[in-house]
């Protein structure tokens, strides 16, 4: 009997929503905390304690013994330190549940084990979590019972940001003062916040589990390092958006199950382009709990494929030759009294307030084009980056036709007069309804998009939190912002100023403007000549967050410290060295002890055979046998050669010193000998014997999952 339920009875029943908090917080208690929310007072312990003592009494009916403050450091996922609510035990040998206002905003973790770039020695140890009252905590129900998760943001005893909350939380506050303050200018005396809203959609692959634990690559590493192409990838295009399998669908239903008690909004799910890949797609939220809410995606996602015998691969790119995934990041601009600031109306050429943002938003991405791209910079990413299933490297804004054509006619002439409106939609079948097109068509290629009322950026890589891309575009948006109101607030002519200033920031920047096919080599050419950035790795966009422009940026508005950011470049170019320098291992450990004596038991094979044939019947044609033999005992002399070459240059980068130098030879030496040592290794795999082959194939991996 399958398992039935109402998505409205289970939606957030595992949350300490608003809801719940109205109905079990005294008004008084309840109207503070708000008021901390909303206007960001401070918090006393008094209130702390109740709301405290609530939230325990929910969390202990939901069944939970522990709870934990959960953050997210520099380590790419999050972190919790599980106490129970016991107290010391009584006399009589009893124990109390309590949980305090202190144990609720304050948290005490060890800080000199997570990445800290250099703030932190490994003797310094302390460091302070600090409750995010604006997302809601949340019960966590799985093998290890129920435990009461509290958002919190994680800092350094002396104050640094050692997390990706803390930093997200700052750029907030940062846009919203710059916003209401364009908003002012244009006499919205109403709207009292603006908040960056978010949606994070994630793409993954499913395998079975059985083949996952056959791989030490994927083990290790998270991707493929060796690999031949099966007969069949992705070129009929029959997977994207094709019946979804049984097994899948019953995967996907728990997961669906788990984010909507979690209060997660997933709404849209299908197969993706590459054979054994998927998506999930939740509704917009608060960017901080955006950011919250796609690390328990990702953490369901793999959580719940192991119930169904599967393994979820988040990497960028875990298999060579099929499409990689990514994760758009859906960016808009929402007053507390709902209004889009981005939402361009019926026509936009009238609308002034949405002009002047959008004409500041190039602004932002064409002076920080390096920065947005550093944000999104990942070592798996740079494997899909640029490679024509992705967008490019290459920042651009694609408008669409409507909006182009608006920023056409305030260049040439000042002054836009007319929108382009969406046509009659005319399929040639009487039978189909008739419906208005949109003004514009879409853009796949295209890296920073406008869909209407939002933006998209495409670059970010699947594994990766959206907290920095969110913070890099709510700062540039903030200063944008800033400087336009700077000029504006000293007028003495608002409407004439805000003309000449939109004509001005339009024209400047039009060149980060750009409709047609970002995978073509005339757009690379193009932008070259346009004088954008094509930055093509991890290593060459890290050193935009420490350039003297990102400093003066960042400290301005208080999100980073330059010490904050010249540890967060630290921090990145550790992780890209370890991060290669484990693919480099994984891959001298599997070619060392798995295919060099898998190939030369294939080799051993066919000699026997040779001389079996040759030696029954003297006539026969064992020419097959040679050439398989010559073959292949050629190309194992290319993975002996190979394998030596990649454990020298190895060895050399990790006696390094860590930091760019070392990075950059990891980029320049190590990945390269790596790429030379698979190429003789998946042409062996297309030759030795499919039985002796000691690991399952791309076809086993990519098609027995979705072949169910």
């Amino acid at each position: 009997m399958a398992d039935y339920y109402n998505v409205a009875d289970i939606f957030g029943e595992n949350v300490f929503n608003d809801a719940v908090m109205q109905t079990r917080l005294p008004k008084k208690v309840y109207a503070k905390l708000h008021q901390v929310m909303e206007e960001g007072k401070e918090l006393d312990l008094e209130t702390a304690d109740v709301i405290a003592h609530e939230m325990k009494e929910w969390a202990i009916e939901k069944g939970a013994t522990h709870y934990s403050h959960w953050f997210q450091p520099l380590t790419g996922v999050t972190a919790e330190k599980h106490d129970s609510f016991i107290t010391a035990p009584m006399e009589n040998g009893k124990v109390l549940m309590s949980f305090s206002g202190k144990e609720l905003i304050k948290g005490e973790p060890d800080a000199s084990s997570f990445p800290s770039g250099g703030l932190r020695a490994t003797f310094e140890a302390r460091g302070y979590t600090a409750w995010d009252c604006t997302s809601p905590a949340f019960v966590r129900q799985d093998a290890a019972g129920a435990t009461l998760c509290i958002p919190t943001a994680f800092c350094s005893y002396t104050g640094e940001s050692l997390d990706q909350k803390t930093p997200l939380l700052r750029s907030m506050e940062a846009i919203n003062a710059q916003a209401l303050r364009l908003l002012r200018l244009f006499g919205n005396n109403t709207s009292r916040k603006v908040t960056p809203s978010v949606g994070a959609e994630q793409e993954y692959f499913l395998i079975d589990r059985e083949k996952y634990l056959q791989r030490k690559d994927l083990i290790f590493a998270g991707r493929t390092l060796f690999g031949a192409m099966p007969p069949k990838g992705q070129e009929m295009d029959d997977h994207y958006f094709g019946t979804i399998r049984e097994r899948i669908a019953a995967y996907m239903r728990d997961v669906n199950k788990e984010l909507w008690k979690l209060g997660v909004s997933a709404k849209t799910q299908h197969n993706e382009v590459a054979p054994a890949q998927h998506e999930l797609a939740p509704i917009y939220a608060q960017c901080n709990v955006a950011v919250d809410h796609n690390q328990l995606v990702m953490e369901t996602l793999k959580k719940v494929a192991g119930r169904h015998g599967l393994h979820c691969l988040l990497h960028e790119k875990p298999f060579a030759g099929v499409n990689g995934s990514g994760k758009h990041d859906n960016w808009s601009l929402i007053t507390d009294d709902g209004i889009n600031l981005l939402d361009p109306g019926d026509t936009p050429h009238e609308n002034i307030q949405f002009l002047l943002v959008l004409t500041c938003i190039l602004k932002a991405v064409d002076e920080h084009a390096a920065l947005l791209r550093a944000s999104a910079a990942d070592v798996g990413n740079d494997h899909r980056l640029g490679a024509n299933e992705a967008p490019p490297a290459i920042l651009s804004v694609f408008l669409g036709e409507q909006l182009e054509d608006v920023i056409e006619q305030l260049v040439s002439t000042g002054l836009a007069t007319h929108s382009l409106t969406g046509e009659r939609l005319d399929t040639g079948v009487k039978t189909l309804p008739d419906f208005m097109k949109d003004a514009t068509d879409r853009n796949r290629t295209s890296p920073f998009a406008f869909t209407g009322n939002k933006f998209e950026f495409r670059m970010v890589g699947s594994q990766d939190s959206v907290a920095q891309a969110n913070v890099v575009l709510n700062t540039i948006v903030a200063e944008a912002f800033c400087e336009a109101c700077d000029v504006l607030e000293k007028a003495d002519n608002f409407d004439l100023a805000v003309h000449d200033l939109i004509k001005e920031y339009a024209t400047k920047h039009q060149r980060i403007i750009f409709n047609g096919n970002g995978y073509s080599e005339e757009w690379v050419e193009e932008a070259a000549r346009r004088g954008l950035p094509n930055i093509k790795s991890m290593v060459e966009a890290i050193p935009a967050y420490v350039s003297p422009e990102s400093v003066q940026l960042f400290e301005r508005f208080g999100v980073f410290t330059k010490a904050e950011l010249e540890s967060r470049a630290e921090i990145e170019y550790e992780t890209y060295a370890k991060t290669i320098n484990i693919e480099a291992r994984a891959m001298i450990d599997i070619a060392g002890k798995q295919i060099i004596p898998s190939v030369i038991k294939y080799t051993t094979v066919l000699a026997n055979s040779l001389s079996a044939v040759s030696g029954a019947c003297a006539d026969a044609d064992v020419s097959v046998q040679t050439e398989l033999l010559v073959e292949t005992s050629a190309l194992l002399s290319d993975v002996k050669v190979a394998l030596a070459k990649l454990q020298d240059v190895t060895e050399r980068a990790a006696e390094m010193a860590h930091g760019q130098e070392q990075a950059l030879y990891y980029r320049n030496e190590v990945t390269v000998a790596m790429e030379a040592l698979r190429k003789p290794v998946d042409q062996l795999e297309m030759l030795v014997d499919k039985e002796m082959w000691p690991m399952p194939s791309y076809g086993d991996l990519l098609f027995e999952v979705s072949a169910i």
